[in-house]
């Protein structure tokens, strides 16, 4: 059970690079997480479900991000393909580091060297259904992302209400067409 390449969707498009003329804010910042994450679960493949938009994945179908441990953290591969899930890949790397020990939630994606940064948080997980919910401190971005291409619908129901509960307008959200495994 990998429970959460939590930036996993976030770094999956670099809102950092664009401002995001496109994002839907919610009413206020989100909530710092509080809850522990198992970085021994952060490994893996992670399918992006929802987002709020933002010019960087304008059109973008089958997110995903890979996530790999390395000696200062995490290699990060974050795939979309433009306009269809047939259409070729566009890829994004990043290097992520766990930012906040206490919780493992709070990660810097870098891009381009370090050139651009950007913090994530996950603001929540459920690990017994695989899915997160990822984010930007100043609430502009955020993704709900899952360990599986196709998310059952309650649980996708349950992190939807979760993601409204959390302030985020869930009528501005998007759903793209899922990866294939």
């Amino acid at each position: 059970m990998r429970i959460l390449p939590l930036a996993i969707a976030a770094a999956l498009t670099l809102p950092v690079l664009t401002g995001g003329a496109n994002a839907a804010a919610p009413v206020a910042p989100p909530p710092a997480p509080t809850d522990r994450i198992e970085l021994t679960k952060m490994t893996g493949r992670w399918y992006e479900v929802a987002r709020l938009p933002n010019k960087t994945q304008k059109d973008c179908q089958a997110g995903i991000s890979e996530w790999a441990k390395d000696a200062d953290g995490y290699d990060v591969l974050q795939v979309c393909h433009r306009g269809s899930v047939t259409a070729p890949p566009t890829e994004w790397k990043a290097k992520a580091k766990v930012l906040d020990p206490k919780t493992n939630a709070k990660f810097k994606m870098s891009f381009f060297g370090g050139l651009i940064s950007q913090e994530y948080w996950v603001l929540d997980h459920k690990s017994d259904q695989g899915w997160l919910i990822l984010g930007t401190p100043n609430g502009k971005y955020l993704w709900l992302m899952s360990q599986h291409p196709l998310l059952a619908a309650g649980a996708k129901a349950q992190a939807v209400a979760r993601i409204k509960q959390l302030g985020y307008d869930v009528g501005a959200l998007e759903f793209p067409q899922p990866a294939r495994n």
